[in-house]
């Protein structure tokens, strides 16, 4: 049994993220014991292999869970920029993932990974293009990450290149394949339905994977009233704005993940808050491309589950849960005042309600015994964190992805001293801009 001891650190524990100084053993995955002064020299005596890593004067946190993302984007970061969503979605999102092919999308998922966990984010809940979804799941599998992802479905047009446009039944049979086929050795890598929007789902295709998605406890993740152009689009289809036009097809639940939710009305706060929705808030996102401000304040206070994720990098254009974080509560703040979103909540946004919209809040999202090892080593002993009066307002607010020293998925050391374990950062930079060069050829841009 491999045992890994995590000594002298300061560590955040529990829901209500108290920071105590102790010490964590984690045998497997899980861990086992938190309590000071756990000493090394006895578990070698019972002739236990361990390893042990010393968090002196350092920060241990449960690692941030990003609950909306796009791996198969993240190979188009810089080539997207200054556009509102639907320009930006038909002049470069979708002619850029009709040209992925297995080595780009390959290519793209590596370069997600390396940020993500060298800025501390050990899971994510993701939407991949139309085609090759088996090669990111293969390829998170590999690297030791923990995912929850989506094949893309789209089919109804709106601007859709031919090879992103499906049939309903098409659609449905290649997500229910996927679903059906991907086992994940680990534990770590499921599958979800992933329709991409209103506008370029049909009627059909939405009602069936909600009855589907019901049946088998499956999660759906979509994106919903994230620009007035798409709301108004919705509205002349449909009659009913985009939040009511989901829950009268089915997506509204605990098990509905709903990125973005910027222009929401009170009504429908009421059915994501009555329902147990869950709303994806993605700040900078929705300030690049010009979306808007998410009444998130006003959905907290309703009840409303919300959890962060950084969108895509090519409308945002890091991966950085730090920089997610800080922006989220500074923009309630700008709305509401000071008092607005104060660093423990954007922390618990950042962290447990990640677990609970991925329905994982049992395993991850904190530190307690019995849970699984996803953790985070952070020094603030830098320029711009110093004085540390109150630690968890400096990882909010003062700390940058550079602070991450140690990521710990599964009880699995991925990355030490800075240094990634599972990938090889220098190939992957190579990889992508090799592969980038190419899919921009293959899409005309």
């Amino acid at each position: 049994m491999s045992q890994l001891l995590i000594k002298n650190g300061k560590v955040i524990l529990g829901q209500d993220a108290k920071i105590e100084s102790v010490d964590l053993l984690i045998k497997d995955k899980t861990i086992t014991e938190i309590r000071p002064n756990i000493d090394y020299k006895e578990l070698e005596n019972n002739n236990e292999n361990i390893t042990v890593i010393d968090a002196s004067e350092k920060l241990v946190s449960p690692g941030f869970i990003q609950t909306h993302l796009h791996f198969c984007q993240t190979l188009f970061r810089g080539s997207a920029d200054d556009l509102e969503l639907l320009d930006w979605l038909r002049l470069r999102v979708w002619p850029m993932e009709a040209s992925h092919n297995p080595a780009s999308l390959s290519a793209s998922t590596l370069l997600s990974l390396g940020e993500l966990i060298k800025s501390g984010t050990t899971s994510a809940l993701t939407m991949e293009t139309v085609h090759h979804t088996e090669t990111v799941l293969e390829v998170v599998e590999k690297t030791g990450f923990r995912a929850t992802i989506g094949k893309c479905m789209m089919d109804k047009g709106y601007g859709v290149p031919s090879r992103l446009s499906e049939k309903t039944k098409d659609s449905l049979n290649a997500s229910l394949d996927l679903i059906k086929s991907w086992k994940s050795e680990s534990g770590r890598v499921s599958c979800c339905f992933a329709p991409r929007f209103a506008i370029s789902c049909t009627q059909e295709l939405l009602e069936t994977i909600s009855k589907i998605a019901q049946e088998n406890n499956l999660l759906i993740h979509t994106h919903a009233s994230e620009n007035l152009k798409e709301i108004e689009v919705v509205q002349n289809e449909t009659g009913l704005r985009n939040v009511e036009y989901l829950q009268k097809v089915g997506l509204a639940g605990k098990n509905i993940a709903l990125a973005h939710c910027v222009h929401v009305n009170e009504y429908e706060q009421r059915i994501l808050a009555e329902t147990g929705t869950h709303v994806l808030h993605c700040p900078s996102s929705n300030l690049k491309l010009g979306s808007g401000l998410a009444p998130i304040t006003e959905m907290l206070e309703l009840g409303v589950s919300v959890s962060i994720g950084a969108d895509g990098a090519p409308c945002n254009n890091n991966l950085d849960m730090f920089k997610e974080m800080r922006l989220a509560a500074l923009l309630q703040k700008m709305r509401y005042g000071s008092s607005s979103l104060p660093a423990k909540k954007a922390f618990y946004l950042a962290t447990l309600a990640g677990a609970k919209a991925l329905g994982l809040e049992e395993k991850i999202g904190s530190i307690e015994v019995g849970k699984t090892a996803d953790i985070i080593i952070v020094n603030l002993n830098q320029l711009h964190s110093t004085p540390t009066p109150d630690l968890l307002s400096a990882l909010v607010y003062s700390a940058n992805a550079s602070d991450v020293e140690t990521v710990i998925i599964d009880g699995q050391i991925l990355m030490y001293k800075r240094e990634l374990k599972t990938l090889d950062e220098k190939e992957i930079i190579a990889k992508a801009n090799k592969e980038y060069s190419e899919l921009v050829k293959r899409a005309g841009i």
